[in-house]
């Protein structure tokens, strides 16, 4: 698998590229803005991209949407659930941000959809509770999840903007992302990668 991570945006965002090293077929996983970045990875990478996936449409996470299904022809794939924060422009307002109208979504993710990506099989997990159509692209043969903001190495996402739920949330984590093998490693919206089993035994908001 190649694996290109890249902190965009004002907030330093998480973007991820993935890529199947037998085909050359990618994907870009929360482009939230430095698009022409973006880009020069995925060139230097040799990546022809087959989708560009929100993990959710928090503007951080989808501001550079845009430009990357513009210069990639690549269809934009989002939980139906995200699609009134799509459309509010990922409530880039609440934050006196502005930032380029994404365009709408070409596909619906759905729980346990499968995204071929070359040989990589991204399994679509919904993960609601920071958003409520938060998801997590999981990939078991490679041993990987990008979670998002729903989980970060000691943190956990903020559930106080509209859409967010505490309890949920937590469902979400011990149900859904605990359920994976403990060594499977996460890389999320923020921060650094962890694994699972690290996040059970010492994340001070799950003891």
């Amino acid at each position: 698998m190649i694996l290109r991570t890249l902190q965009v945006g004002m907030i330093q965002t998480n973007c991820y590229i993935v890529g199947c090293e037998q085909t050359r077929q990618g994907a870009v996983i929360d482009p939230g803005g430095h698009p022409e970045r973006i880009l020069r990875a995925v060139q230097d990478a040799g990546l022809t991209i087959r989708y560009v996936l929100n993990t959710h449409c928090h503007f951080d996470h989808m501001a550079a949407n845009a430009d990357i299904v513009a210069a990639t022809g690549a269809p934009l794939a989002i939980h139906p659930a995200e699609r009134p924060l799509l459309d509010s422009r990922g409530g880039a307002a609440w934050f006196g941000v502005p930032i380029t109208p994404s365009p709408p979504p070409d596909l619906e993710l759905t729980e346990g959809q499968i995204l071929e990506v070359g040989t990589l099989r991204l399994q679509v997990l919904h993960t609601p509770g920071h958003s409520p159509g938060s998801v997590t692209f999981y990939l078991p043969d490679e041993g990987v999840a990008f979670d998002g903001d729903v989980l970060f190495a000691m943190g956990v996402g903020r559930t106080d903007l509209p859409g967010g739920d505490w309890d949920t949330l937590m469902r979400s984590i011990g149900e859904v992302l605990f359920s994976l093998p403990d060594e499977t490693v996460l890389y999320p919206g923020h921060g650094p990668q962890t694994t699972v089993g690290q996040e059970k035994r010492f994340n001070p908001w799950l003891l």
